[in-house]
């Protein structure tokens, strides 16, 4: 009897500390908005591989600005929706603090891309803009799931040794497009396991609360 009452204080204890940990983390961010980018990323790279564009650094920048500009959209347009219709968010916008978590690195991102650009220096551009994004992502360690931190931490490796070793020429478009189409898919099902966790959670809470 004392074991049985030891064993369901334990799982009450862990069931706290899930859902304690789980009201820390950020939930403004889509994973299927993640992963509809990592697609518009992939469909981009094999749009500029076919020629739509002339085969100019200057061109394929454009390329790329608006398949970012879609990405944005995209992403931001979901945090907007978490924003305005959850109440309990729009009664304490606090909550979107952590989505300033990544300003500093996309900053340093745009800042770096500009003098890279003016140098003209486009085949280094894939590298930072892996290597940028991936510490945003490791901006999120304390309020995303520990997977978005070991994807931020696989596109900062993969940027540097971009960086190093490719001499690949930033007309070929498929390192980038390969490199975010599966980072933002892992991204995008971390997300999504996150969202089925809480659910699970609150459902469970919901059941003790009813018993």
């Amino acid at each position: 009897m004392i074991a049985s009452h030891i064993h369901d204080a334990l799982s009450q204890v862990r069931r706290l500390q899930e859902l304690i940990l789980n009201k820390r983390q950020f939930m403004g961010y889509s994973g299927k908005a993640r992963i509809a980018s990592g697609v518009l990323a992939l469909a981009g790279a094999g749009a500029l591989s076919r020629g739509i564009v002339p085969a100019t650094p200057e061109a394929h920048l454009i390329a790329w600005g608006i398949i970012l500009a879609g990405a944005v959209v995209l992403n931001y347009s979901c945090l907007a929706y978490w924003f305005f219709f959850d109440d309990h968010v729009r009664r304490n916008p606090i909550m979107l603090k952590p989505a300033l978590d990544a300003i500093p690195a996309l900053a340093v991102g745009a800042a770096l891309t500009v003098a890279l650009v003016l140098a003209r220096q486009f085949d280094l551009l894939f590298g930072v803009w892996m290597c940028l994004y991936g510490l945003a992502q490791a901006a999120y360690r304390q309020s995303l799931p520990g997977g978005i931190y070991l994807v931020g931490l696989c596109y900062i490796l993969c940027g540097a040794a971009y960086l190093v070793f490719s001499g690949v020429s930033f007309l070929n478009p498929w390192p980038m497009g390969l490199m975010f189409f599966l980072g933002e898919l892992a991204g995008g099902w971390t997300l999504i396991h996150q969202e089925y966790t809480q659910q699970q959670l609150l459902q469970k809470e919901q059941a003790d609360h009813a018993e």
